[in-house]
């Protein structure tokens, strides 16, 4: 037919083909290196790669369209070479112009040039015009992505107007670089409408196919990860607890709610541990593992997949389950026990429930890797307190078996006293010797009987005062933790002290804490000793200093940083320890 005859029927006749096109472009969305141009992950390796397969995306785009002879389209199958007065109108634009907005002016530049060279070699009418507007359609829509480069993939509507300034500068360069103006025009007039109007409503359609392609797949794999994530929240408390019948059982229905599946099982080594859902009725706890594909994965640690009733092996005749995944669980690198994931039917096992199953186990092994890394901390963390707390239990001994020995022979009625008065603290002592933390109440009854010791020997020269407001007794506080800081007051702080020496420990409320108040009046940290007291050890003369970096490590690791003990100089003479407390602190065992 004539090309001005109907310009309606060259413009369906484009859409026609351009369908085809759209199609190898919806396939090229399924290339995974396809993502690194959306992601403008670009290199010269895959600037390369994709030039090329946009350009021959768009060679085929153009052998897709129709050929023009002297006014006359024509359909053909394949076009080697073109005669003077030939020319191919296709959507090999669409492509370049594709091109240019994923992957930028250089891989624009790219396609552009392959398809100009292909042009260049079949010849035909304007081949110079249409080699232009190729490359340079490729070079600029790369340039005008730029300006959405916070889009991952330009919105339709915007591919739409910058798919029509591709076709508008192939029709200027027709007509600019043209040796028969009157004929130019009337091609123009021909082609321009169709191919404006084709190539942008493709290049918004290609470009809205890959948006929801794209959505799909992250949405997909959204909600994967969610289930997942869901999984492993839900299934932690029991994992922590331990693989037992009890916690299998519910891991189990867990399991099988989440993934809407018809039967879940747990195992250890040896034997079932849970069995949930269909088949429940013959399938019990406690069977011995015995289908080689369960020994299969306990030996190899690899994933194993049961496509028929003898492969599962049950020995029940009408047992509803066809097919299963079976998914291995380690724990510090050993395979401890199975996953079996159920289904009715071979068919239901896809690649999608494998790839989520070998996720599953990887996800449930590291949560028990989690679960045994935080007890050994646990364990470390209570051995180091231990060895804390032994270290300051002996102050209080040493130095109360030095009074009593000072009293024997000046006064052997008030050591007998003390000796008692020792004894009833050390047997009291060792009902919270194993405690994290105690009541501060409970403290300050310690306290108060290691203050009755200290005044025997320093009645003439300390007086020792415990002020407590209402409310605070409930504050939970490690125990040992007053005594030797009271102790350094007296052996350190007030050491030159003859007479008038005063220790006031005081607790205070302010609002959900306690603060700690301990104060003496005597001679005062030195500069350098407030600036390390509680982080590491200090030297002394009488002693190094293990007693307060000793309690406030105790502190810090059973209430917290915000527990860490504060020293300064009070400016009427003497020292002054505070710490807070949180009135409602709970045994930290298991951070």
């Amino acid at each position: 037919m004539r090309a001005g005859d109907n310009l309606g029927d060259l413009s369906i006749l484009l859409f026609e083909r351009i369908g085809m096109l759209l199609i190898f472009a919806f396939m090229l969305t399924r290339i995974p290196s396809f993502r690194l141009l959306l992601d403008r992950e670009l290199s010269v390796k895959t600037i390369i790669y994709h030039s090329i397969i946009f350009g021959i995306l768009a060679i085929a785009g153009a052998q897709a369209g129709v050929k023009i002879s002297n006014g006359e389209i024509t359909s053909h199958i394949w076009v080697l070479q073109l005669a003077e007065g030939e020319m191919l109108v296709g959507s090999s634009l669409v492509a370049i112009v594709i091109s240019g907005l994923l992957g930028g002016p250089f891989v624009g530049l790219g396609a552009g040039a392959i398809v100009a060279v292909y042009c260049f070699l079949i010849g035909g009418e304007h081949v110079l015009a249409i080699c232009l507007a190729n490359m340079l359609s490729g070079v600029i829509a790369g340039y005008t992505a730029r300006f959405f480069s916070q889009e991952r993939v330009i919105a339709s509507e915007k591919a739409l107007f910058i798919g029509m300034f591709a076709p508008i500068l192939h029709m200027a360069f027709l007509l600019i670089f043209t040796s028969t103006p009157e004929q130019t025009i009337e091609l123009v007039n021909t082609i321009g409408v169709p191919l404006v109007v084709t190539n942008s409503v493709a290049i918004a359609i290609f470009t809205a196919m890959i948006r929801i392609a794209l959505n799909e797949k992250e949405q997909e794999a959204a909600l994967e990860t969610k289930r997942a994530l869901k999984i492993a929240e839900e299934t932690l408390p029991y994992l922590k607890q331990g693989l037992s019948f009890q916690t299998a059982v519910k891991i189990a229905d867990i399991l099988r709610e989440e993934l809407k599946i018809p039967a879940v099982a747990l195992t250890d080594t040896e034997k079932v541990l849970a069995h949930t859902g269909l088949g429940f009725d013959h399938h019990h706890h406690n069977q011995p593992i015995q289908t080689k594909l369960t020994r299969l994965a306990i030996e190899t640690g690899e994933i194993q997949a049961a496509y028929g009733y003898e492969q599962i092996q049950c020995n029940h005749h009408h047992c509803p389950l066809e097919a299963a995944i079976i998914v291995p669980i380690r724990e510090s690198g050993e395979v401890t026990g199975l996953i079996q994931l159920f289904f009715r039917r071979s068919q239901q096992i896809r690649a999608v429930e494998i790839a989520f199953a070998q996720g599953l186990g990887k996800l449930i092994s590291n949560q028990l890797d989690a679960v045994a890394a935080e007890k050994m901390k646990t364990l470390v963390q209570e051995a180091e307190l231990r060895q804390l707390q032994s270290q300051i239990n002996p102050h209080f001994l040493f130095n109360t078996l030095h009074v009593i020995s000072a009293l024997i022979q000046k006064n052997p009625v008030q050591a007998r006293g003390l000796i008692v008065k020792l004894g009833q603290i050390l047997r009291s002592s060792l009902k919270i010797s194993s405690a994290t933390v105690i009541p501060l109440d409970q403290e300050i009854t310690y306290l108060h009987s290691y203050i009755e010791i200290m005044n025997v020997r320093f009645s003439d020269q300390l007086t020792i005062q415990v002020d407590m407001e209402d409310g605070v007794g409930a504050a939970m506080i490690p125990p040992f933790t007053l005594q030797p800081l009271v102790e350094n007051c007296i052996n350190h702080g007030l050491k030159n002290v003859s007479s008038g020496g005063m220790i006031k420990i005081k607790a205070i409320k302010d609002g959900d804490s306690v603060v700690i108040e301990i104060k003496d009046n005597g001679i005062g940290f030195t500069p350098s000793m407030i600036s390390s007291l509680g982080s590491k050890a200090v030297q002394s003369e009488k002693g190094n200093g293990i007693a307060i970096y000793n309690v406030n490590q105790r502190l810090t690791a059973i209430v917290g940083e915000t527990a860490s003990m504060q020293f300064r100089n009070r400016s009427s003479g003497g020292s002054l320890i505070t710490f807070t407390l949180p009135i409602s602190v709970k045994e930290r065992r298991h951070l």
